[in-house]
């Protein structure tokens, strides 16, 4: 019975739903055990009640409650629990965190990161900031072109306060223009990088009434950063010299400019080295071993809306020559996978009790999903006492201490009442990643059980379109209550990487972005360098100087600058990029030569950048230079 209608589920909730279902007709609902961990709890604390109150009296009220229970189901005390190496308890969690800075595995949405927050933050920062320099450089750089108009106004009876104050508007109203063409670039893109990063975020001032005057403070510190070192360094001249055409520019700004292009290439490098490794380790992750075969599995979720036509529906696949095997089980390597933590303990010693995690298999998982066994064997329908068989992963025997001796042993468990089921040991399976790389492969059993709400399905033909068409004929034909839901498997392994390829992608369009604003900064201290040498460039060309001569001498000076970036970037980006490697549990080794590509790769940039200005200014007339001497 609808008794109501709730709204639209925000984009930015912590979790979205089609419908709500009252518990008072589940069992657990009325249940007193604190041994089953399948349901998130909600509390909403009376305001000024800290979050942080309440959880330091958790600790005793899990004392009181859990232990008792624990040692009834596991012949265990909570202390013992603890020593071996596990926990159990209760924790609280503000809402809002749940998105950024959650570190728990089974959220009920894929959580985000709060670290590639920071890191794109830090990228846009330096991008402004390189932005900025470009302006200080560039403007300095032509600062020739605008010393009469300073004479001229100074002549006129101009301030050096009021020449500041003009400068410096001229720099707030191109950060103003710049704002501009950055909201509508902004507009204009924002769809096509949601689409791409599965994000939806939204440009609404409306909505984000912080946003306007942020922007504001943004155009007016930009502009003031931009144009404070430029405002005080043109209003310095000194008229006489100017408007005599004995212009010089200060000695002590060239160590200052190129600073600026060092920090610039500084921050390129380091972007350029860090594309570098994330790259190198998504290449890794696609081809490590997995310890199954993914490809050419097709996952049927949902297959109790077939109801009793399920294993009608299982022969129909079986009949199919385009179909391999078909495993049923909801426990998957990849993607939405049912999840069951295990603990057990070898005959009756509960006092070396594991935690595990419990696949249910049926006989035919192993070969469909290209598992190998170690030694021992598989479940086999030639064996009747299967039943009370279980198989160990390798992680598990050796976590046992039987390694290459785990057959015929026996491990035990409890369950919430304390009943004891004990178990053979019939085989053990190869260790496979049944979790995310990101994660150590941990101790798992697999018992023999049914699951009749996923189909696994191996095929052996290319025409993957046909089957499904078949398969949804079938389907239909069989009268299910839904539609056929379908997955690829070397799909579901791909989406478990996404973030990490989506943030690799994204962090390489910075990179290249920034390198591009850098690129600009070295063409405007070039401009300023050959506006400077301008005479001296003449006269080496009446004295014989040929083209390649002069381009390398202007060239040496800036291919210096950035070999001292590639310096100061190496430990900075071996750094960051070890941090975070640290977040995989398998990863790659950080080599040399990453760091020295990126090198050569800025360097050729730069090379390209500074050899335009300077081919222009090595084959110009010498005449026109020297004319005025």
């Amino acid at each position: 019975k609808v008794t109501g209608i709730i709204d639209k589920v925000p984009e930015n909730s912590h979790f979205h739903f089609q419908f709500f279902l009252s518990m008072e007709n589940v069992p657990d609902a009325s249940s007193g055990s604190f041994m089953t961990s399948g349901y998130n709890t909600y509390l909403v604390l009376n305001k000024g009640q800290g979050y942080k109150e309440l959880q330091a009296k958790l600790p005793a009220f899990v004392d009181k409650y859990i232990g008792p229970q624990l040692q009834k189901g596991m012949g265990l005390s909570l202390e013992q629990f603890r020593k071996n190496g596990n926990d159990i308890g209760l924790y609280l969690q503000p809402l809002t965190d749940i998105h950024l800075h959650s570190d728990f595995t089974n959220d009920l949405e894929p959580e985000g990161d709060v670290r590639y927050v920071y890191i794109f933050s830090s990228i846009a920062l330096f991008m402004l900031l390189i932005a900025c320099i470009n302006f200080m450089n560039l403007s300095t750089a032509g600062a020739s072109k605008r010393a009469r108009e300073v004479g001229i106004r100074k002549v006129l009876g101009s301030r050096k306060i009021e020449l500041v104050r003009q400068f410096l508007i001229e720099s707030i109203l191109l950060s103003v223009i710049a704002l501009i063409l950055a909201v509508i670039l902004v507009q204009l893109v924002l769809p096509f990088f949601n689409s791409f990063s599965g994000k939806h975020l939204s440009l609404q001032f409306t909505s984000n009434p912080w946003m306007f005057p942020f922007l504001l403070l943004l155009v007016m510190v930009t502009g003031i950063l931009a144009g404070s070192y430029p405002a005080f360094f043109l209003s310095s001249f000194k008229p006489v010299s100017v408007l005599k055409g004995k212009f010089t520019f200060l000695k002590n700004t060239t160590g200052l400019r190129s600073g600026l292009v060092v920090f610039q290439f500084f921050i390129s490098m380091v972007l350029i080295s860090c594309t570098m490794v994330v790259y190198r380790q998504l290449s890794y992750i696609q081809q490590v071993k997995l310890g199954y075969d993914k490809d050419h599995v097709i996952v049927l979720s949902k297959t109790y809306l077939l109801g009793n036509n399920r294993q009608a529906f299982h022969d129909k696949l079986l009949q199919d020559p385009r179909v391999q095997r078909v495993s049923v089980s909801g426990y998957l390597p990849a993607g939405v996978s049912n999840g069951n933590n295990f603990f057990i303990y070898p005959g009756n010693n509960s006092a070396n009790m594991i935690k595990t995690m419990r696949y249910d298999v049926d006989y035919e998982y192993l070969y469909t999903m290209g598992m190998q066994m170690d030694y021992g064997r598989f479940f086999s329908r030639q064996f009747g006492t299967d039943s009370g068989g279980i198989i160990l992963n390798e992680t598990a025997a050796r976590t046992l201490g039987w390694a290459k001796d785990a057959l015929g042993k026996t491990l035990s468990t409890r369950d919430n009442d304390g009943k004891q089921t004990r178990f053979h040991v019939i085989g053990v399976v190869k260790d496979f990643h049944f979790k995310s790389l990101h994660e150590l492969i941990s101790p798992l059993v697999m018992v023999l059980g049914t699951d009749g709400g996923t189909m696994i399905v191996r095929v052996k033909t290319k025409d993957i379109a046909g089957l499904l068409s078949t398969m949804k004929k079938d389907w239909a034909a069989l009268s299910a209550e839904g539609p056929i839901n379908y997955s690829f498997l070397d799909d579901r392994v791909q989406q478990t990487y996404e973030a990490e390829e989506r943030t690799g992608i994204i962090l390489g369009i910075f990179a290249g972005l920034t390198i591009c604003i850098a690129c600009l900064g070295l063409f405007g201290l070039v401009t300023f360098t050959v506006e400077q040498h301008r005479k001296e460039i003449g006269i080496r060309k009446v004295l014989g100087a040929g083209v390649p001569g002069i381009v390398g001498l202007l060239s040496k000076e800036f291919l210096k600058l950035v070999v001292i970036g590639m310096v100061i970037a190496t430990p900075v980006a071996w750094w960051a990029m070890n941090r975070w490697l640290q977040d995989f549990a398998y990863r790659i080794k950080i080599a040399w030569w990453m760091f020295a590509l990126a090198g050569i790769a800025a360097a050729i940039i730069a090379l390209l950048t500074i050899s335009f200005k300077a081919i222009k200014a090595a084959v110009a007339n010498p005449v026109k230079s020297l004319r005025t001497e």
